[in-house]
């Protein structure tokens, strides 16, 4: 007979462990793939060019720097195929995704380790005296997933100037940006007019809360790399569907401007209920999720992980990320009412 605890029916089975945007699919997505439902019958392509457009003017970029995707994944697939790095650096902790992808095209990985006694805060003068000149590509995200934690705009340049000399093509992934508090003034998008040494990766899954429309893009100043994008993708690698969706989802200010306000407002909200609280340690997050630290010798990643579960709560133990252990979790912020759910379910335990 099996044992284990049933969920309680009462509750929804909430994925604080997805960092998806509470406030679900927008409006526009549901009209756009509706209304267009016919061009499911006609290449893609052909909505191209507003596709690469919209991203141009949503990122305060030229279209020809644009390189479109399907997926963050395949994206980052992409640029190892091209770059054919034999030694990448990654800092840790970090995604787990860059590991996978990098050990498929054999690339020697050499970590770089953010300090616990430093709040995970990436050190960029430490990091730019680690690099060595047989590094081939450099992997950053900002924020970082899972110490959410940003950069400032300034280091990023350090850093991409630091690659430059040194030959290493410097790969930012912003896949959370858009949550973190005015984050134009974080972007490096910008930056990418003065370094072709560099790209900025970033999705739409997120914030937009479309995982399966599957799109991605890069930003990314270097005609000669770009000539081999061309090359190395198909040409319809973007569903008519996706392509007409993202058009639309990006020109939707209303739901723009309301995630980013909720988002911020939970995110403290959340962080001001837990941070009194003497057995967890908190590392103050600056996007839309946050890594937590369990102090009691007696409790793990999985009791809470367990616990959390019984409620609908579905958290991310971290024990199998570089750099962790089954001491830590991590958990997005969604609405008011599933935070308060959240909040109370894991002070009750740890």
């Amino acid at each position: 007979m099996n044992s284990a605890p049933l969920r309680i029916e009462q509750y929804a089975t909430v994925l604080f462990n997805a960092n998806l945007n509470p406030r679900g699919i927008p409006d526009s997505v549901r009209s756009a793939i509706s209304d267009n439902i016919e061009t499911i019958s006609k290449y893609p392509d052909i909505y191209y060019n507003k596709l690469k457009n919209a991203v141009a003017e949503y990122t305060e970029t030229a279209v020809e720097n644009v390189i479109m995707g399907n997926g963050s994944s395949d994206l980052l697939k992409l640029f190892s195929s091209l770059i054919r790095p034999a030694k990448t650096m990654l800092i840790t902790p970090g995604p787990n995704e860059y590991e996978h992808v990098l050990q498929d095209y054999n690339s020697e990985l050499q970590y770089f380790e953010l300090k616990e006694d430093e709040e995970f805060v990436l050190n960029i003068d430490q990091l730019i005296s680690a690099l060595s000149d047989d590094i081939d590509m450099l992997i950053i995200a900002n924020p970082n997933n899972p110490t959410s934690k940003k950069i400032e705009l300034e280091d990023i340049k350090k850093l991409a100037q630091a690659c430059k000399e040194k030959n290493i093509f410097l790969l930012v992934d912003e896949m959370y940006i858009e949550f973190i508090e005015n984050y134009r003034s974080y972007t490096a998008v910008h930056i990418t007019a003065d370094y072709d040494n560099m790209a900025v990766l970033r999705s739409v899954s997120k914030f937009f809360a479309v995982p399966g429309l599957r799109f991605a893009y890069a930003i990314m100043n270097n005609p000669a790399l770009k000539e081999q994008v061309e090359i190395a993708t198909t040409k319809n690698n973007v569903a008519s569907l996706t392509a007409i969706a993202v058009t639309n989802m990006f020109k939707d200010k209303e739901y723009i401007n309301e995630s980013i306000s909720t988002i911020h407002t939970e995110r403290s909200l959340v962080y001001l209920a837990m941070s009194t609280c003497r057995s967890i340690h908190l590392f103050k997050p600056d996007a839309n999720f946050m890594l937590v630290k369990l102090l009691k010798d007696d409790i793990s990643a999985s009791d809470v992980a367990a616990h959390a579960a019984e409620r609908g709560i579905i958290i991310r133990k971290c024990d199998d990320i570089r750099g962790l252990s089954d001491k830590y979790i991590r958990f997005c912020f969604m609405n008011p009412k599933q935070n308060d759910l959240m909040v109370n379910t894991i002070l009750e335990i740890v």
